[in-house]
């Protein structure tokens, strides 16, 4: 049965690799994006490579008004919404004290507003049906938090509990909530990021193995938590049940401690100028580029 999918921050990175996944298996896809050309140069490709019907489609997820327009030219373009895919999301790296408010506050719009505020928008619209399903891409990092991404990590955690707040109040109305928690994922997002061993040997995934997850709890319609790759969670859930001061020496054992302060800013800058840039963030948001 063909499917109707829309994915946020679907141009490039893991919600590329969903689209291209879910095209694949002959499902319809939109995918939104605040880069508008890139969204329709990465549809194409995806169209041409699969025959599948993408489009994609300009969306700043911070602005509740055009996510919800976003939504309507969905259902437009695609005769329908059965999933909305929430993968729009930012990673910036640094000491806390030293992170100006303009970031912290894209961070709070982008990877929990937005969140929040697509999920609503979708699940008032499945509840209606009595069917559909939102898939929220949080992260290890919302299970395990870790010095020099404080704000991100209290983003990914808020996420992980709505998600399973969620995954209950909605289940009776027939909307499935999934929250998918990914390790360290190959993309522009963990750029100049070290990988200490640990990481490298139980975390360290590609866009595909996170997409794979995704369209396979959608077409299993399976709901709750999955950490991605499994093998991580044998570190991350024993930890939760460990004391502080425990966890703190692990995480300072195995290195993960320092990395999100270690970074590599030549390898990094690229990344950064794309997220943190506010007036670039501002010039987008204008529909320019």
């Amino acid at each position: 049965m063909t499917k109707h999918i829309a994915i946020t921050g679907g141009a490039q990175g893991i919600g590329a690799a969903t689209a291209r996944e879910f095209a694949g298996k002959g499902h319809a896809v939109a995918i939104g994006d605040i880069d508008a050309e890139l969204a329709a140069k990465t549809a194409a490709l995806i169209a041409a490579d699969t025959g599948a019907t993408v489009v994609g489609l300009a969306l700043d997820v911070t602005d509740s008004d055009a996510f919800a327009a976003f939504l309507d030219q969905v259902e437009e373009e695609l005769g329908g919404l059965d999933v909305l895919v929430n993968n729009a999301g930012i990673m910036p790296t640094g000491p806390f004290l030293d992170e100006g408010d303009g970031v912290t506050d894209r961070q709070l719009d982008i990877n929990l507003r937005a969140v929040v505020v697509g999920s609503k928008l979708a699940g008032r619209r499945f509840a209606a049906r009595g069917r559909g399903q939102i898939v929220n891409i949080a992260s290890v990092a919302g299970l395990m938090a870790a010095p020099g991404v404080a704000v991100y990590c209290a983003t990914k955690y808020a996420v992980v509990g709505l998600g399973d707040a969620l995954h209950q109040e909605l289940a009776p109305q027939g909307v499935t909530v999934t929250t998918i928690c990914p390790g360290y994922v190959d993309t522009q997002l963990i750029a100049g990021i070290p990988r200490p061993w640990l990481v490298q040997k139980l975390g360290f995934v590609q866009p595909e193995d996170v997409s794979n997850a995704i369209v396979e709890s959608v077409e299993k319609t399976k709901g709750g938590q999955r950490i991605v790759p499994r093998k991580a969670g044998s570190m991350v859930l024993p930890t939760r049940m460990m004391p502080a001061v425990v966890r703190s020496a692990i995480s300072r054992i195995s290195g993960v401690q320092h990395v999100m302060n270690d970074t590599d800013e030549g390898e990094r800058a690229a990344y950064r100028e794309r997220t943190e840039n506010l007036d670039l963030a501002s010039t987008k948001k204008r529909g320019n580029k």
